[in-house]
């Protein structure tokens, strides 16, 4: 289910599992090559439900751009497929193992190796974890604004081969915006640089940003350059209620229109500030049908919030409250980061969609992910990026039930359909993977998808790398 058309020969039986091996170990220390099938099992698959995984014949967790080398020369003479991973944390299963896979887990390559604030930008290795990278450069005065609701966890390597976003994007932009040149490690085995370390630079194709949303299925990231900004005064953070989502959305086209630029607009509906509360007894209004948070780190950001605040009263808003402080601000937006954690205790397990919209459209999604919840008899929160139209519904259920299993699977599929007769796609930033391979055809349609594969075979001609997922 999981192999593309493009699909790599794997190893058969023992005797060339243990050529795999042999050849691995020629240039990887021991402790780098994991056989033991409960080690290697652990690292089958991400937290993406609904997608299948297979086993992978080894995992091999490198330290250097000359290991991972080794790796892939090693997978091309011997034509087997590399899947490569960062810690796991991606929802669109691109980091699933195929059967008789190589493993290539890159998160001990996690060396910060140049923070540099003059010509702001940081060097980095696959590795490093984006909350280690933003505590980092904030000792220079310095931010790198992509933070993903995951970032204490996640890797910069993940972070560029799914394109994530995070509660920043409004004001700053995605991963994408940030990565200014890559080290990748080719299908067969060659090292390639892209991209530059000036803050201009249009020398030929822009080939960075072709490997970033790539998803590990053109090469392998082994070293970044970051763009970083300076770092901006502490935000505050305003929270409103609202009678109505559709009002909710109403306020954030106000705000948007009205020329303002928060650093964080956040909408969270009913049922994911219930399922909030019931996780960390915040005490979050549940008399609220949807709750904005809008952030400002400008100079004056009180000022600004007055004037978000006066907008938000205008489209309905029951109540609003700014924050006095940091210390409160910093309350607002865990509650808002605790919510997919909340909305998995639900009822055990979700499938978090990723749809985004023109924010114009944003109160049409939110009132039919409504609709679709009603159909299926099923719990579905929304949070949403709101000032970008990325919104998540998240689909509550039962994993060992089956008919729930089912509903669950027809609703997310419908709140995919949904998203596209609104001008919108099925993604803003979890990737593709396995999850959304079919509905990436549907997007963008035929030759769309006639030309991907014509870009994958140039890069990878035996179709090695991170086979069947994309399309």
């Amino acid at each position: 289910m999981i192999m593309s058309r493009i699909e790599a020969p794997r190893p058969e039986g023992t005797a060339m599992t243990g050529t795999l091996l042999d050849r691995l170990l020629s240039g990887l220390p021991a402790e780098a090559v994991l056989t033991d099938p409960d080690v290697t099992a652990s690292y089958a698959n991400d937290m993406a439900s609904f997608c299948p995984a297979g086993t992978p014949a080894v995992v091999v967790l490198p330290r250097t751009a000359e290991q991972v080398q080794h790796v892939m020369r090693t997978a091309t003479e011997l034509r087997v497929p590399v899947v490569p991973q960062g810690a796991r944390t991606g929802l669109s299963g691109a980091a699933n193992a195929t059967d008789g896979c190589i493993v290539l887990s890159l998160t001990r390559m996690d060396r910060i190796l140049e923070i540099d604030p003059v010509d702001r930008i940081a060097v980095v290795e696959p590795g490093v974890i984006n909350a280690t990278l933003s505590r980092a450069v904030n000792e220079h005065g310095l931010y790198y604004p992509p933070d993903p609701s995951s970032w204490e966890m996640c890797t910069i390597g993940g972070n560029i081969g799914t394109a994530s976003g995070g509660l920043c994007c409004v004001k700053y932009g995605v991963t994408a915006e940030y990565v200014l040149g890559l080290d990748v490690v080719l299908a067969d085995g060659r090292l390639m640089s892209t991209g530059r370390r000036t803050a201009k630079g249009v020398a030929g194709y822009d080939l960075t940003r072709l490997f970033v949303g790539s998803e590990g299925s053109l090469g392998i990231v082994v070293r970044a350059v970051l763009a970083l900004k300076p770092q901006p005064p502490q935000q505050l953070v305003l929270a409103a209620e609202f009678p109505s989502a559709s009002a909710a959305c109403d306020a954030v086209c106000g705000i948007m229109a009205g020329g303002h630029v928060p650093s964080l607009l956040e909408l969270m509906d009913r049922t994911t500030v219930k399922a909030v509360n019931d996780l960390t007894h915040m005490g979050l209004p549940e008399t609220t049908e949807a709750l904005l948070l809008a952030a400002f780190d400008t100079p004056d950001p009180a000022a600004d919030l007055a004037a978000v605040g006066a907008l938000c009263e205008a489209a309905g808003a029951s109540q609003v409250v700014p924050a006095d402080d940091a210390a409160e601000s910093e309350l607002l937006l865990q509650a808002r980061r605790s919510s997919l954690v909340a909305l998995e205790a639900v009822r055990g397990t979700t499938m978090i969609d990723d749809v985004c919209v023109p924010r114009s459209r944003l109160g049409d999604l939110i009132d039919g992910v409504e609709a679709i919840a009603e159909k299926h008899r099923l719990t579905i929160g929304v949070v949403a990026h709101a000032g970008d139209g990325n919104t998540h519904p998240t689909v509550c259920f039962d994993a060992q039930d089956p008919d729930e299993c089912r509903r669950a699977r027809e609703s997310f599929d419908e709140i995919m359909a949904l998203g596209l007769e609104l001008g919108g796609t099925i993604t803003g930033e979890h990737g593709v993977g396995v999850l959304k391979k079919e509905w990436l055809a549907r997007e963008i349609g035929p030759v769309g998808v006639e030309m991907q594969r014509a870009i994958k075979q140039v890069f990878d001609p035996l179709g090695l790398l991170n086979p069947g997922k994309l399309f």
